[in-house]
């Protein structure tokens, strides 16, 4: 079997073991994307599909330089989307908020429409204590997507104060 067939064996393999939570078999395809990352340690997409691997299992701190090395490598498109909020949410996780936030902010600039991206950036920057942007790009993805008829009632006031969170009427 050629090498794109195997990796497009064990994707599918790990899409099923994380949709069933099999733990057993979501460790045996990482073992065996390890073993294909040994013959093929360049490789970008197997380094993002063992990232993942990792994450999948819990184990987010080791996909941290498997991301990494794929991102290094020249990962793009949707595969660079999903690598650049896995990583960046995996930081945040492990405690790693600066670079959460720098990656999650780039995620959200080449990727603006992923929303998940902007909340995960939200949570990241509130552990930076950056807490005023944390609460603005919260509020703006809510007003931005929510149905709700009394929040849409108020959107413009809503919107209008998320601006300057800290402004009071004067005395």
């Amino acid at each position: 079997m050629m090498t794109r067939d195997i990796l497009s064996e064990l994707i599918k393999r790990r899409e099923e073991g994380r949709a069933k939570q099999d733990q057993e078999m979501l460790s045996e395809v990482r073992e065996q994307l390890l073993e294909l990352l040994s013959e093929y340690p360049d490789d970008t997409e197997i380094n993002y599909q063992t990232g993942i691997a990792y994450d999948n299992t819990g184990l987010g701190n080791l996909a941290i330089p498997y991301y990494e090395r794929a991102i290094e490598l020249g990962l793009s498109g949707a595969d660079l989307e999903r690598c650049l909020m896995g990583l960046g949410s995996t930081y945040r996780y492990w405690g790693h908020y600066e670079k959460a936030v720098e990656t999650l902010s780039r995620g959200m600039k080449e990727f603006p429409e992923n929303r998940a991206i902007q909340v995960f950036l939200a949570m990241a920057l509130y552990n930076s204590e950056s807490y005023k942007e944390s609460v603005e790009l919260l509020i703006t993805n809510l007003m931005e997507t929510t149905t709700d008829e009394k929040l849409h009632y108020f959107k413009r006031g809503i919107l209008a104060y998320n601006e300057n969170l800290d402004e009071k009427a004067a005395e």
